[in-house]
């Protein structure tokens, strides 16, 4: 067998594979013979058809597979051990005249090969990183909700603007029937609590659902509705029912309070509160902080880093990877979605060689416990035992996707490290309102 490479450009390659007859025939007649022992074929005796018949019958198959298998090994292996960077896979070129007779047989493969360049991680102009605060103003209205939340319930005899209202929304027609706690502190506009003020338990009241709740998401949460239907419903009358009204009374800033919040001699103080809620909440900012500079610096690198694609072997290679081919328009129009993509995965690729990221199993290990003890906390489980951590993350580890998707995680993060640490950062302190206002043009 015979592999030589013909560099059209610097991006795009020919291989060209030459195979002997000798250099498959063994195993083919290997497989034949095999083949003849087990082979029933009426007239003859099992084992004793004749090796010409069972060649004639089964001959072209076995050689067209073995073939296949050898090419695909073959130009593995030559990628391989030329260190080829290449794009897609190898695309087979169409030959008019062709025939399995041949001796050689002689097959060309298309490559494209991934552009030569230098990444650089500091970028040429400065990216902000936003530091986002947890301010005396949002502690407060944490505290108060907080107090809210753990506050005592005195019913009502009517509403007002500082009452619950326990009611159902009900619409037959609409297929909505959904029981639900309402905040008047949620309605959008004065006018809607002003309709509902003064209304009594059992009172029945219609609300458009127009312009009802600051958001779709927080309209679906109270008709009890799918984020899909819910827009099918945001312009429509609707029943209310009165249930139940009630105040509540915030709850006292004593020792209880804090117990309850934090365990018994947490913190012992109003003082300490805003310092363990300042310090949790930053905590908490930090990862929608780390978010945006992923998404920004991304972007900054994209534009620092110029460089050509094997553009028309990429369409090609898109048009007929997929499970059903492509016409020319679909795969161009999906080559185009994709090309961002494609090129930060190489400038990324790039960044991880020449900075040495990598990752080892106990690395992985301890990831994955930090991010089953996260969810656990969500649950309520703070403390979970060592030997249970170390239990669930087996479980998650043996599942060849979920490690897949732990370990691109964990390099993310490696990657967020290293920007932070040489990064061309602008570093920019404000609260969670600013920064959503600023970061998102809110």
């Amino acid at each position: 067998m015979k592999i030589t490479k013909q560099e059209v450009d610097a991006l795009n390659a020919v291989l060209t594979l030459e195979i002997q007859q000798e250099d498959y025939s063994p195993q083919v007649d290997k497989i034949l013979k095999d083949y003849r022992k087990n082979a029933n074929i009426p007239g003859f005796r099992k084992g004793q058809v004749p090796m010409g018949m069972i060649r004639k019958q089964y001959g072209r198959a076995v050689q067209v597979d073995e073939v296949n298998k050898m090419i695909q090994q073959q130009i593995g292996s030559y990628i391989d051990k030329e260190k080829l960077e290449v794009l897609g896979n190898p695309l087979p070129v169409e030959k008019d005249e062709f025939s399995w007779d041949d001796n050689p047989l002689t097959f060309d493969f298309e490559l494209g090969l991934a552009p030569s360049f230098e990444a650089k991680i500091k970028t040429k102009k400065s990216v902000v990183h936003y530091h986002i605060i947890a301010d005396d103003n949002s502690i407060n209205e944490q505290i108060e909700r907080i107090r809210k939340q753990y506050g005592k319930l005195i019913a009502q005899e009517s509403v007002t603007k500082d009452t619950e209202v326990n009611g159902r929304f009900f619409d037959e027609q609409l297929e909505v029937d959904h029981k639900t706690q309402l905040d008047l502190t949620e309605l959008k506009g004065k006018k809607l609590i002003k309709e509902l003020s003064g209304k009594k338990a059992n009172d029945v009241v219609e609300l458009n659902t127009k312009n009802l709740f600051e958001s779709d998401l927080l309209l679906a949460r109270h008709l009890g509705v799918s984020e899909e239907k819910v827009q099918d419903l945001n312009n429509v009358n609707i029943q209310f029912t009165i249930e139940e009204i009630n105040k509540r009374e915030p709850a006292e800033l004593d020792q209880e309070f804090y117990d309850k919040l934090f365990g018994p001699g947490a913190i012992s103080s109003e003082e300490e509160l805003k310092a363990k809620l300042k310090e949790d909440g930053e905590k908490q900012f930090v990862q929608q902080s780390d978010q945006k500079l992923m998404a920004d610096y991304t972007e900054r690198l994209l534009e620092d880093h110029k460089f050509d694609l094997p553009s028309d072997f990429l369409k090609k290679w898109i048009q007929v990877s997929g499970e059903k081919p492509l016409t020319e328009e679909e795969a161009l129009a999906e080559y185009e979605k994709s090309e961002k993509g494609i090129r930060y995965q190489l400038i990324e690729a790039k960044i991880i060689d020449q900075h040495e990221l990598q990752m080892n199993f106990e690395e992985l290990k301890a990831y994955a416990k930090e991010f089953i003890k996260a969810q656990m906390a969500q649950y309520g489980q703070m403390n979970p035992p060592e030997e249970q951590l170390d239990e669930i993350a087996a479980r998650v580890m043996s599942n060849e996707d979920e490690t897949r998707r732990l370990s691109s995680q964990l390099m993310n993060q490696k990657l967020l490290d290293l920007i932070k640490k040489e990064g061309n950062l602008k570093k920019k302190e404000l609260n969670f309102e600013k920064f959503i206002k600023e970061a998102y043009k809110a």
